[in-house]
């Protein structure tokens, strides 16, 4: 299933970078409104002000800690699924020795093809529908083949513990790449980011509110903050995109495929 979300579309950089220049002006538009109603209000108000934006920081926090902990076992999931299909390819490699001659070897070539299929298509973007698609066709008439060699196989040897295993270990090799096919559509709901962004440009806002309602501004130490919040959200963001952006799945039990 393509995905079309517009925020997950976009690169992780560009969405931090609108993120922290959206909380700096929210912050100076509420310091304005602060600064021009702070002699009409009485401390009281003040009190409750602040009162209202401690709340929104402790439901920043949370939606923060549930954001990160669906990224984070996302990405630990799509680590799981590469090794799971590298650990079911590696044993159809090894099965193809009790192929008979001559389809051990020619699938135990057709197994290595497949492997660097595979090993490119995990370098290619999401959003890159028409490679993806292109390759997903390349994959599946991998797949035909050394299928078909399988049914050849079992014509000549049909003993289970000899072309049965190879067959065995060919459906867990399509299995697991169709449920890590599976787990890489699955990312962070782009309604949870858009509430995530919601509630930060409030808190900027309230932040700079509550500096317009003082005596004196403190602005370096909201850039601080705002900045941190950014590069967490940048994390949050670039864990949620497998395939570009700083943090990637690492491929090397795939890799290690090809030398066998």
């Amino acid at each position: 299933m393509d995905s079309r979300e517009f925020m997950y579309d976009q690169p992780s950089v560009l969405l931090a970078l609108a993120l922290f220049v959206l909380m700096l002006l929210a912050n100076e538009v509420g310091y304005r409104i602060g600064h021009h109603v702070k002699d009409r209000l009485n401390e009281d108000i003040k009190k409750q002000a602040g009162s209202i934006h401690t709340g929104i920081l402790g439901l920043l926090g949370l939606l923060l800690a549930f954001t990160f902990n669906m990224s984070m076992q996302r990405y630990d999931n799509r680590s799981y699924a590469v090794i799971k299909e590298a650990n079911a390819i590696g044993t159809a490699l090894l099965r193809t020795q009790l192929l008979p001659s001559p389809y051990d070897s020619v699938t135990y070539s057709l197994l290595q093809q497949y492997v660097a299929i595979r090993l490119k298509a995990s370098n290619v973007d999401l959003t890159r529908f028409d490679e993806r698609h292109r390759l997903n066709k390349e994959t599946d008439s991998l797949q035909h083949a050394i299928w078909r060699n399988a049914m050849l196989a079992s014509d000549l040897d049909a003993r289970p513990v000899t072309t049965g295993y190879f067959i065995a270990a060919m459906n867990e090799t399509i299995d697991a790449r169709g449920e890590r096919n599976a787990i890489l559509e699955r990312h962070v709901p782009e309604p949870i980011l858009l509430l995530l962004y919601s509630i930060f440009i409030a808190s900027g806002v309230l932040m700079g509110y509550l500096s317009g309602l003082g005596t004196k501004r403190s602005y370096v130490p909201t850039v601080i903050m705002t900045l941190l919040i950014v590069l967490l959200v940048f994390i949050i963001i670039d864990l949620d995109r497998p395939r570009r952006g700083l943090i990637k799945i690492r491929q090397d039990s795939m890799v290690e495929l090809l030398v066998q």
